[in-house]
């Protein structure tokens, strides 16, 4: 995860002006290499959440690119916040290839009512969260099921709601509850088996 922190760190990175984005649609070339340089330290952390090798992360980053220059001329006539639509377009691309490989999609069994995924979900306190640091929990979030870290991913990193991530995933609101759900009870016992593991090592 060493890599996603130091791609992270945008503080002392240029900042994409709309004078930038204005020559990326007359296809400047410099401005264009800005673009991706910029984009390449703003999204591929999105990416390397989605992909556990760098080149399929790369891969996935230049698709996402591409989709972002095509819609710069929308951006810059509604004058929105370049980098939360990029990484929102990026999320989009990542969910979108996700859903061409169906066949990696875990299914709820059918007698799970609503009700019971709502009750899991509601039940569930945000401990898993607030318990580590972002490198450590990410790395813990790598190990979840697929859909399970994908849904954990969309909503409490990404910000979605349980009906965009349902829309996104094409699964029902409960659904996407149960796997959040889910997801925080696993990682849950793993912290449990971190702090086990850490006072035993003090002992």
């Amino acid at each position: 995860m060493h890599k996603i922190a130091k791609i992270r760190n945008l503080d002392s990175f240029m900042q994409i002006t709309p004078e930038i984005l204005k020559a990326c649609l007359r296809d400047d070339r410099k401005a264009i290499k800005q673009l991706y340089e910029y984009c390449f330290k703003l999204l591929m952390p999105i990416c390397f959440r989605y992909h556990s090798h760098e080149e399929d992360a790369r891969a996935s980053l230049n698709i996402g690119f591409i989709k972002i220059l095509g819609g710069l001329e929308s951006l810059v006539k509604e004058e929105m916040n370049f980098s939360a639509w990029s990484k929102r377009v990026m999320t989009n691309t990542l969910i979108d290839e996700y859903r061409k490989n169906k066949k990696h999609l875990s299914h709820i069994s059918t007698k799970e009512t609503e009700r019971e995924l709502d009750f899991f979900s509601e039940c569930t306190s945000n401990e898993a969260e607030s318990a580590m640091g972002y490198e450590n929990i990410m790395k813990l979030v790598s190990e979840l099921p697929d859909t399970t870290g994908k849904v954990f991913n969309l909503y409490v990193v990404d910000g979605y709601s349980h009906k965009e991530i349902g829309d996104l995933l094409h699964m029902s609101e409960g659904t996407s509850k149960w796997h959040l759900s889910t997801a925080r009870k696993i990682l849950r016992e793993k912290l449990e088996l971190i702090e086990q593991s850490t006072k035993k090592m003090v002992v």
